[in-house]
This record gives structure tokens, sequence and C-alpha cells, in this order.
């Protein structure tokens, strides 16, 4: 069992193996083989194999720069997606205890506390007053 280790590491030096965009698509991969046993449809066994060819030929790659590259634009695509849920999260929570208003002079958003009535908010960016029902 040793020697097999031994030469699957001897094999793997100085390929790229495995980094967040390879971890994706091995779980995308096996999202869609499940899926795929439940709906049986043709074109999810393809997009699984593709899933898998596209796999193994980033992990045995030998060009390092480009893996990164595309690991790189994976990563920046998933904090995106990341501070987008992050935000809506916030602003849900943020919604049940607070009414959030604009400046109509500036546009600025200010929280005010829900369940005061009519409040008289000043806005602290261009100093316009505003009534508003909270």
């Amino acid at each position: 069992m040793n020697q097999l280790r031994e030469k699957l590491q001897k094999f793997m030096i100085g390929r790229y193996g495995a980094d967040p965009l390879n971890r994706f698509l091995m779980w995308a991969v096996i999202v869609l083989i499940v899926l795929n046993i439940f709906l049986r449809v043709h074109a999810l066994f393809f997009l699984e194999l593709i899933g898998l060819i596209w796999c193994y030929f980033r992990m045995f790659s030998r060009n390092y720069s480009a893996r990164e590259k595309e690991n790189r634009a994976y990563m920046r695509i998933r904090l995106r997606a990341a501070d987008f849920y992050n935000k809506w999260k916030f602003r849900f929570q943020q919604a049940r205890q607070y009414h959030i208003y604009k400046c109509p002079g500036c546009g600025q958003k200010i929280r005010i506390p829900r369940g005061k009535g009519r409040v008289s908010i000043h806005c602290p960016k261009c100093g316009t007053d505003f009534i508003k029902k909270s």
C-alpha cells in the first residue's frame, strides 16, 4: 500500500492539484449525479462527464499560471456572491427593527427605530430636516 502511495506522490510532483475551484466542481458534479438519479436526463449525464473531465484536467495540469488565474477568477465571483448574500441578510435583519429612509436632499440612508410614531429626521450629511412615520 505504501508503494502505491509513493508512486502517486511522485506522479503528482509538479502538478497543480486541488484548489477551491476544483472542490466546487466536484461538489457540483456530485449534485448533478444525485439529480440525475431522480430525473434520468441524458443532458445531465454529459454535464457530469464534462465537469469530471474538467476537474481532473485542472488537477493534473502542469500549467500553474493558467490554473491560478482560473482560481482567482472563481474566488472573485465567490466573494461577490458572498458579499451580495451578506448585504441582503443584514438588510433583512435590520428591517425587523428599523425603518431605513433616504434623505430627500442628498440621498443618504438614515436608520430610524420602528414604533416611535411620527418623527422629525435630521440628515447628518446635508442637514435637511424631514418628517416620516416610523
